[in-house]
């Protein structure tokens, strides 16, 4: 019975936490900065979890209602989370600052070579008077009013079809690496700029490792941005996890 209770507690506490990830309501410009960041720190971290990328304990669990979502720890001891939370802090300066435009994570298997990759996720950013936009692969204006509610709601969904999609998906090599690149509006961001963890690129060259498949997640919205997700992974791959995700459910019935 004591065990019961204490695992009772830990899941309100989680849920509480999770309250806390996100403002109550959005009508400044940091509300809406910081609702964006911590949308930012949720995808990026379901991506790894689920890809497999980094250990169990790189993690803290968080609640959405009856959904378990995983968040990389900013105490980690992994190296590979740790600079991955250090990237994410040198994202957020730049987007703080108005000069972020485009986030691009690439996984790779060749550490020698990250411009050559096998999947990548893209987060695009936009910036209007009411404040920052996080526009992934879209240029589209959003101009209702949603209540918070309704965002959560939809933050629901676009990570269970997260969850959905990452199940016919390849299973990734043990020994992948990840490569963010990050890019600015000239107009605005000063040339010597280099945000905390970054460093100037040398090569914009990217190339796919396999044919190509664009898939769309979903969208994300609120009177101050509008998130859509996409990935971009190998076409041969994900059809054949697909027909042996069809063939398992066909022997379970």
């Amino acid at each position: 019975m004591a065990t019961a209770q204490k695992s009772k507690s830990r899941v309100k506490q989680a849920a509480s936490q999770w309250t806390c990830l996100f403002p109550n309501e959005i009508k400044t410009q940091q509300q809406s900065l910081v609702f964006v960041k911590r949308m930012m720190a949720v995808a990026v971290s379901s991506i790894t979890y689920l890809r497999g990328i980094f250990p169990e304990d790189a993690y803290r669990i968080q609640y959405l209602e009856d959904l378990c979502i995983k968040v990389l720890r900013e105490d980690s001891t992994c190296p590979g989370a740790s600079k991955i939370v250090k990237w994410m802090t040198g994202c957020f300066d730049a987007l703080e600052k108005g000069y972020l435009q485009l986030v691009f994570i690439g996984v790779h298997t060749n550490p020698a070579d990250p411009n050559s990759i096998i999947e990548s996720y893209q987060f695009k950013f936009k910036y209007t008077p009411d404040g920052p936009q996080l526009d992934i692969l879209s240029n589209k204006k959003v101009e209702l009013k949603l209540t918070m509610k309704d965002t959560k709601k939809a933050s629901v969904l676009l990570i269970r079809k997260l969850f959905l999609l990452m199940q016919n998906l390849d299973t990734l090599p043990n020994d992948v690496s990840l490569t963010i690149k990050l890019y600015y509006y000239d107009d605005v961001t000063p040339t010597d700029y280099q945000p905390p963890g970054f460093k100037e690129g040398e090569c914009d060259s990217l190339w796919f490792e396999g044919t190509a498949v664009h898939i769309k997640v979903g969208e994300l919205k609120s009177a101050f941005h509008v998130m859509k997700v996409q990935v971009t992974a190998d076409q041969d791959k994900m059809e054949r996890m697909q027909r042996e995700n069809a063939l398992k459910e066909d022997i379970g019935s």
